[in-house]
């Protein structure tokens, strides 16, 4: 038979685990289909922290550091400086990155880092039980926001590309959705300029990338991806926020 498609060599074989419906399984991918094709895998290193991004340890064959709960970025900049001929990237989701790690992703693209950040956002705490993030829309329900995120109570949710567009180290920031075809393809083409940008030593970049959960949503899979369409796009709006001319 004729073969269609092979497993990048970036994945292993282990069967995800994730839920069903859950999209982290198609950034893994996009992820490991960019270490391979850029010829960097064997000298990539990544860094994951708590959360449902922990797990990419068992999926992208190559070398990895666990890091504290939002701390991933000072444990990158750590391994990238002693290490500046490695490729360091690390994983992270919004509950992560945008609330106990909120100061070192800040302070990571204020220095002008050059690590590649690959954040996930769905818009609410997903392993530890569904609790309203940064992150979750004005209105969305969640396990600690039961009537659902109340601006005048809980403040409006946090766009976290644009606030770091905002310094001038931060030098690529791109946000993308999986949540099609057409928007993997377009996922799949920022992440890889995110690690080129990375490659040439232009700095800190960051690819921000819209994801389901259905399981914490409370819906199917084919209604997450509808949701996640309809109401966290025209809040998020997908685009380039910061980009060098060197990674185009």
């Amino acid at each position: 038979m004729k073969t269609v498609f092979d497993r990048t060599k970036a994945l292993t074989p282990a069967a995800m685990h994730y839920c069903p419906g859950c999209t982290h399984g198609i950034v893994h991918r996009l992820v490991g289909e960019v270490l391979e094709e850029l010829d960097i895998l064997d000298k990539s290193t990544m860094v994951a922290p708590v959360g449902c991004s922990t797990f990419i340890y068992d999926y992208i064959d190559c070398d990895a550091q666990q890091a504290a709960h939002g701390r991933a970025p000072a444990v990158a900049t750590g391994i990238k400086r002693v290490h500046p001929d490695s490729v360091v990237f690390t994983y992270q989701g919004d509950g992560d990155l945008a609330s106990i790690g909120t100061a070192e992703i800040v302070h990571a693209a204020m220095r002008g880092e050059k690590i590649t950040v690959i954040f996930v956002n769905n818009a609410i705490y997903g392993m530890t039980g569904g609790q309203m993030a940064p992150t979750t829309l004005e209105g969305q329900k969640a396990s600690t926001a039961p009537l659902g995120r109340d601006k005048f109570q809980h403040g409006l949710p946090i766009r976290m590309s644009e606030m770091l567009a905002t310094l001038d180290s931060a030098t690529f920031i791109e946000r993308v959705s999986v949540h099609d075809p057409a928007h993997i393809r377009k996922a799949k083409s920022a992440i890889k300029k995110a690690f080129k940008n990375q490659i040439t030593g232009v700095g800190f970049s960051m690819v921000e990338v819209l994801s389901t959960c259905p399981t914490n949503w409370k819906m199917t899979p084919i209604e997450s991806l509808g949701w996640l369409k309809d109401n966290m796009i025209p809040y998020y709006p997908l685009g380039n926020i910061r980009s060098p001319k060197e990674v185009e």
